[in-house]
C-alpha cells in the first residue's frame, strides 16, 4: 500500500520501492526550505504536501522579517499539520555574535518553533562553544539540527565536516546537515554545476560509521542531487533544502513512482 494511507491508486499500486514509514519518522526526513512563503502559499503547501514533509525550515534570516503574526500563524499551521517548524541557523549565528543567543532561543520557542538549528556556515564558532549551544537549545526544543561546512567556501575540508559531526551528535544534536545551500552548487560534494563530487562523498561517508551516517541530512536542492543520493543511500535517506515545489516529486522518487528511481527496481541484480 502507498503510503500515506487513502491515496487515490492505494488498493491497486504498491510503490515499487517499498513503502514509506509513517510520521514520525526517524529516517527519510524531508526538510523543505521555506524562503518566504505567504500563508496562502503555506496553507496550500500543507494542505497538499505535509505527509511527505517532516520538517519546514524558514531559511536563513527570514523569521525575523515577518510581522509576528504572520509568523505565529505559520507556525501554527505547520504545527496543525504535524509539520516540525526550524529557523534558519543564519539567525542563530546573528543571535550568537550580537550576544542575544539564549533570548532568541526563548524567543523562538514562545512564537511555536519546535525544532532548532545550531551552525557557523557563516562565523567561526569553536566547538566548546558549540557544544554550549546545542545543550541550550536542547533544554528548550523537542528536535535539535546542526551544520556543518561553510556557505561562502568552495574549498570545504569533508574529513573535517565528518568529526563535526560525530562532535554534534556526541553533544546531542539529533541531526546534523552537511551544507549544500539552496542552490546546490560548488559546496560540500556538489561541484559548480550540483554534480556528486565521488571522491568527495567517499571521504565524508567513509570517516562516519553507519549510525552517524543515519543521522546526516543532505542538503539536496536538485533533482538529479535525489536521485543520486537515493540512488546510493535508498529511499530513507535525510534530505533538505527541498523547495516546497518539490515535496511531492521527491516522495514519487522515495517510492520509485518517478522513472528515475522506478528505473532502480528493473535493474538486474549482480550475477
Amino acid at each position: 500500500m502507498i503510503v500515506p494511507e487513502g491515496g487515490a491508486f492505494s488498493q491497486w499500486i504498491a510503490p515499487p520501492l517499498g513503502p514509506r514509514a509513517p510520521k514520525p519518522r526517524t529516517s527519510g526526513i524531508t526538510m523543505v526550505i521555506d524562503k518566504g512563503l505567504s500563508l496562502s502559499e503555506t496553507e496550500s503547501l500543507l494542505s497538499t504536501a505535509a505527509p511527505t514533509i517532516d520538517l519546514l525550515k524558514l531559511g536563513f534570516g527570514t523569521s525575523a522579517v515577518y510581522p509576528a503574526h504572520v509568523l505565529r500563524a505559520k507556525l501554527e499551521r505547520a504545527a496543525q499539520a504535524d509539520v516540525m517548524a526550524c529557523p534558519g541557523g543564519t539567525l542563530a549565528e546573528v543571535a550568537w555574535v550580537q550576544g542575544v543567543f539564549p533570548e532568541y532561543l526563548r524567543r523562538c520557542r514562545q512564537l511555536g518553533f519546535q525544532a532548532m538549528e545550531i551552525s557557523d556556515g557563516t562565523i567561526d564558532l569553536p566547538p566548546d562553544h558549540r557544544a554550549k549551544a546545542i545543550a541550550a537549545a536542547k533544554r528548550l526544543f523537542p528536535v535539535v539540527i546542526t551544520e556543518v561546512g561553510k556557505k561562502l567556501s568552495h574549498d570545504v575540508d569533508l574529513a573535517r565536516c565528518a568529526e563535526g559531526v560525530l562532535r554534534d551528535l556526541e553533544a546531542g544534536a539529533d541531526y546534523v546537515i552537511l551544507e549544500g545551500r539552496e542552490s546546490g552548487e560548488g559546496v560540500g560534494i556538489y561541484d559548480p554545476a550540483g554534480k556528486v563530487l565521488d571522491d568527495a562523498l567517499s571521504v565524508f561517508v567513509a570517516a562516519l560509521p553507519a549510525e552517524a551516517r543515519s543521522r546526516v541530512i543532505w542538503e539536496a536542492p536538485k533533482k538529479s542531487q535525489q536521485v543520486e543520493l537515493i540512488r546510493r543511500f535508498g529511499p530513507s535517506v535525510n534530505l533538505g533544502n527541498v523547495p516546497p515545489g518539490d515535496a511531492i516529486a521527491l516522495e514519487c522518487l522515495r517510492l520509485g513512482l518517478r522513472a528515475d528511481t522506478f528505473v532502480l527496481t528493473l535493474e538486474a541484480p549482480p550475477s
